[in-house]
């Protein structure tokens, strides 16, 4: 835009007494100024012609790339809720007091059938209706008859494809209906609820009258997991609020240029910044109006999303009413801000604008006092996670995070005009991106800024993550060399069934060994401890213990480790459920205990079935370990044959490690969360490179007529972005590791791999890169001779 239009169209109004806006100092600006100026923002904003729409569309496009990220962390808290509302309300009273209901026409037994498939989950519930009008749980229109499946429609799919047809063998029913979306926790859960005609009250089912009864009390969330939330929620927001600052920054050399035309024609330095600001604020309402919309188109898409097992329903995302008020009023209140303060750097005159910046260095000082505050905040808090009554300071730690990953941001302006000053020579590639640098390197560190934090907070993050996992991991040195150990327990189990389960499982393929045997835990008279009775044929006990000599109706006894409980001395009273004495122990040889593959010894008293009162024990319940081959296969089949047995017994593969679930459905949604946002670091940054390119395009065009070549003017473009991503990826290296340090601190946890930064500082590269080589078909169209017309 040139002087003369600014002058037509954007020129101050003189005000009656003849003074004009510049005659008023610019502390004392009166409201009313303030809506003149912003409105005359608004005007540039919307009257530059195709210029002026493109550039206040691509700050529209990079701010609401921003909002919609915002809409959806702010919907997480609902997500959440949803979660464990819909998870509360298929619990049917499972451990309550539906258990002592009375059998009536509204009442349901119900088991439980949760299975696993290929290292995925499966939510399972055995059915059986005592009347005519059951209770049902939610998404079910009907309870099924006995062998029918109600399926979720991703389980569904499964059984219909190749890939499940082992597991539909297991399942053995057929599919009568599908679950309704308010009975599932995500779109893509695996669920199923099958009907049976031979559950029993005492033998494992609950009788419930309702639905909906939680199955226990909450218990506090782990400080460690609470921490993790807290770092990785800070680390994911960071990004996308400097991606939204950038965006409300696009066009400032052509901004700067009409402001030097509007002082002109007597507007003063103050006066124009309103104006910069109102029509950095048309941008962002639109901005807002069109991350609104980008939300809610994600929100339709949203159900067909699965990532790392996590996925949600539609309707489900919906951040709070609160949240959703704070985003729409601060992205404006911030975009004025922002750009304000942008300005403070250009002294902007009547006959142009001269960059503060050329003439005066970037100072250090300031740019360091925010992350030391940050440092500051976080060190006293060493040790806070850590052993008994530990607790999270999450706004503590929250504004120490904030600090110190904005230190990187600060800091980068400052490195690369440092490290840019110093260069010289080269290539001609080389000498036209290091000029471009030096002349303006605030444009170029800001494009990638946003990229830095969001490295320097995932090397953090990793950091903190792997000290969680091993917090939260129990290792396990004791599985078998040559196979995979599987242990089973059930419950209400008796001989015949122990003994025909047993069996199923020495047939199943793939299985090398299985020792099976009933275990009950009994209380004893006149003591305080009660004692482990295991009950096997001969072949079963001496896999348990050395026992040379065994015959039927023998008790054996294995001496406990030192300070243990063990067997009483014989002619001691063993008690039932209901206190009564029920036996009376027998004398029993010693023998010794042997280790199974499992790890550990049974201690307490060994029992042939024909020497104890099987039918009076408390509550026995089936024991087993199996080693099979090292496929999945073989651990497939093992479940089969146990849930065909009874669905409601458990099978633990025994890892070499084992992870707590709660940490195992964080690291997803957290894995999930970054894949969003990495997906906005992409948008954006490449929003940002055709401003850029945009901005350039006379100086491209100009270079071209005078010869350069194409390839050339290429080259120089990667070459300016490698040196502010190289020197902000080492930046961001440096700070990404003191925070993960400080944050291992507090969970006196040792620092584990150093070099965790490396792929997570080549995946940072690698999306720069690949948003370079995406901007070049633009930088190629910038390069015509169209480029050199004005207006």
């Amino acid at each position: 835009m040139s002087a003369g239009t600014a002058t037509r169209e954007g020129a101050p109004a003189p005000v009656e007494d003849g003074s004009g806006p510049g005659d008023r100092p610019a502390g004392r600006a009166r409201p009313a100024d303030w809506g003149r100026d912003l409105a005359m923002g608004a005007r540039f904003a919307t009257s530059g012609g195709r210029q002026g729409w493109t550039r206040t569309l691509l700050t529209a496009v990079g701010v609401a790339l921003g909002v919609a990220v915002l809409l959806l962390a702010a919907a997480v808290p609902q997500i959440a809720a949803a979660f464990d509302a819909r998870e509360e309300a298929r619990s049917g009273g499972l451990g309550t007091a539906g258990h002592y209901a009375e059998p009536t026409e509204k009442t349901v037994l119900t088991k439980n059938a949760n299975t696993h498939y290929r290292g995925t989950t499966l939510y399972g519930r055995l059915l059986q209706a005592d009347g005519s009008s059951p209770v049902r749980p939610p998404g079910l229109g009907e309870i099924p008859a006995a062998g029918e499946l109600v399926v979720s429609p991703a389980l569904k799919e499964l059984l219909e494809s190749p890939e499940g047809r082992a597991l539909a063998k297991r399942l053995d029913g057929r599919v009568t209906g599908t679950i309704e979306e308010d009975g599932l926790l995500g779109p893509a859960e695996l669920a199923f609820y099958k009907g049976a005609d031979d559950l029993s009250a005492g033998e494992g089912a609950d009788r419930v009258e309702e639905f909906g009864a939680p199955e226990s009390d909450e218990r506090p969330l782990d400080p460690a997991l609470v921490l993790l939330i807290v770092v990785a929620c800070t680390v994911l927001i960071m990004p996308v609020a400097v991606f939204i600052a950038t965006a409300v920054r696009f066009g400032g050399e052509q901004r700067d240029a009409r402001l030097a035309a509007l002082r002109l024609v007597g507007a003063d330095a103050a006066t124009t910044r309103r104006m910069a600001a109102g029509e950095a604020l048309v941008g962002a309402l639109l901005g807002v109006l069109l991350g609104g919309w980008f939300f809610l188109l994600g929100r339709v898409f949203v159900g067909r999303i699965e990532l790392f097992g996590f996925s949600v329903h539609p309707a489900d995302v919906a951040p709070s009413l609160g949240l959703g008020a704070l985003i729409v009023v601060a992205v404006p209140v911030t975009s004025v801000a922002v750009t304000i303060f942008a300005l403070r750097g250009v002294a902007i005159e009547p006959l142009g604008l001269v960059r503060k910046s050329e003439q005066r260095p970037r100072r250090l000082w300031w740019r360091l006092v925010p992350p030391a505050a940050g440092a500051a905040l976080l060190l006293p808090l060493a040790g806070s996670v850590a052993g008994e009554g530990a607790s999270v300071s999450g706004v503590q730690i929250t504004a120490a995070v904030v600090l110190l990953l904005g230190g990187v941001a600060l800091l980068l302006p400052w490195l690369v005009e440092r490290i840019v000053g110093w260069l010289r020579g080269g290539p001609v590639s080389w000498q036209l991106a290091t000029r471009r640098l030096q002349l303006s390197s605030g444009n170029a560190s800001r494009a990638v800024s946003g990229i830095t934090i969001a490295v320097a907070g995932a090397i953090a993050l990793q950091m903190l993550f792997s000290a969680v996992e091993a917090d939260q991991t129990v290792q396990d040195e004791s599985s078998a060399e040559k196979g995979s150990v599987v242990n089973i327990y059930g419950t209400h189990a008796t001989v015949g069934s122990a003994d025909t389960l047993t069996a199923q499982l020495r047939r199943t393929d793939g299985v090398r060994e299985a020792v099976g045997y009933l275990q009950a835990y009994q209380e004893v008279r006149g003591s305080d401890d009660g004692m482990t009775i295991a009950v096997g044929h001969c072949a079963t006990l001496r896999r348990i213990a050395r026992i040379d000599d065994c015959r039927e109706g023998e008790v054996y006894k294995v001496p406990p480790e030192e300070g243990e409980t063990g067997a009483p001395p014989a002619g001691t009273a063993v008690l039932g459920e209901d206190g009564k004495q029920i036996w009376r122990t027998p004398r029993a040889r010693t023998v010794e205990g042997i280790e199974g593959p499992e790890g550990g010894k049974l201690e307490g008293l060994l029992a042939t079935p024909s020497a104890v009162p099987v039918d009076a024990l408390d509550s026995p319940n089936y024991q087993a370990w199996v080693v099979t081959d090292h496929t999945a296969a073989a651990l497939e089949k093992l479940r089969t044959a146990v849930f065909r047995a009874d669905p409601a017994y458990n099978v633990f593969e025994r890892l070499d490690e084992e992870t707590s679930a709660e940490f195992v459905t964080i690291r997803r949604a957290v894995l999930a969360a970054a894949v969003a946002v990495l997906l906005l670091i992409g948008a954006s940054m490449a929003v940002s490179m055709v401003e850029q390119l945009r901005e350039r395009k006379r100086q491209l065009s100009v270079l071209v007529a005078f010869g350069t070549r194409r390839s050339t003017l290429s080259a120089s473009v990667l070459w300016q972005t490698a040196v502010p991503v190289v020197l902000g990826i080492g930046l961001a290296v440096v700070f990404g590791l003191g925070l993960g340090w400080g944050l291992l601190r507090l969970m006196k946890a040792p620092a584990g791999d150093w070099l965790v930064f490396l792929p997570v500082a080549g995946a940072g590269a690698g999306v720069i890169g690949l948003v370079t080589l995406v901007s070049l078909p633009f930088l190629w169209r910038m390069m015509r001779p169209d480029g050199l017309r004005t207006e």
